[in-house]
């Protein structure tokens, strides 16, 4: 059984407009699962102070780990550090040690107001590093602060997982088919059934013409996978199709 759980609160307008796609998630959600941690929840926020004080305290509150997306930038936008701080009903001070780091990577010269306030941390906060930009995001109890540029916030994820207790890898089978799932429906129930310890998903697809369907078996336990994936291969041969079965490991 898995042990650690964890959420996702990306932050930020420009998610919620459309204008940017998150792939923050996936990135976050492929990474736990080779970590043994189950991404149980995202949710998305605006750049609003109480929204994300709000979903931040909830979140802490039900999951071993949360990680946050967006809004640790140098613009007045950027509140995510001051949301954080209230949420922990602490105080947000210059961390020097971040300092340090942008000092270095800007030079002092460069170094202007907006660059510096990305030092701003919640006080006794610990910081993740930022291989790829310097301005550092912070970790406070059991919530990882990161940044939302996708390349950076992967950077800034791999220095944070290695920090986390680990699980047994969360492993998946996927079944492929073209039988409707509307005509699986019932046994596919009774598959699921069989097999509580598994998350077992139907993902219906329409390409070119053709219906397609993935059916998609989860858990840590790869012997138990086998035998679902026998089960959901019979099950579409019973009903007349020609299964493809594959792990990713």
């Amino acid at each position: 059984m898995l042990s650690s759980t964890a959420a996702v609160l990306v932050i930020g307008n420009e998610i919620l407009s459309g204008r940017t796609q998150d792939v923050n998630i996936n990135t976050i959600a492929k990474k736990l699962a080779a970590a043994g941690i189950k991404l149980s929840e995202a949710r998305v926020v605006p750049d609003i102070e109480d929204r994300i004080i709000t979903a931040v305290n909830e979140l802490r509150a039900s999951y071993t780990y949360v990680f946050t997306t967006g809004g640790i930038g140098p613009t007045h936008d950027d509140i995510t550090a001051a949301c954080i701080a209230k949420a922990f009903n602490i105080r947000l001070v210059e961390h020097p040690e971040a300092v340090a780091r942008l000092t270095a990577y800007y030079t002092p010269a460069n170094l202007n107001p907006a660059r510096l306030g990305m030092a701003l941390i919640p006080e006794g906060a610990g910081l993740i590093d930022n291989p790829v930009s310097a301005a550092p995001g912070f970790t406070l109890g059991n919530v990882y602060i990161m940044a939302g540029v996708p390349n950076i916030m992967a950077a800034m994820l791999d220095n944070v997982v290695a920090t986390l207790q680990h699980g047994p890898a969360i492993l998946a089978v996927t079944v492929n088919s073209t039988v409707p799932e509307s005509i699986l429906a019932a046994d596919l129930a009774t598959i699921a059934e069989r097999y509580p310890d598994l998350d077992i998903g139907s993902y219906p697809s329409f390409r070119m013409g053709q219906i397609g369907l993935a059916l998609v078996a989860r858990g840590t336990d790869r012997a138990m996978l086998e035998q679902a994936a026998d089960a959901l291969a019979a099950m579409i041969r019973r009903h007349g199709g020609e299964p493809t079965v594959s792990f990713a490991d």
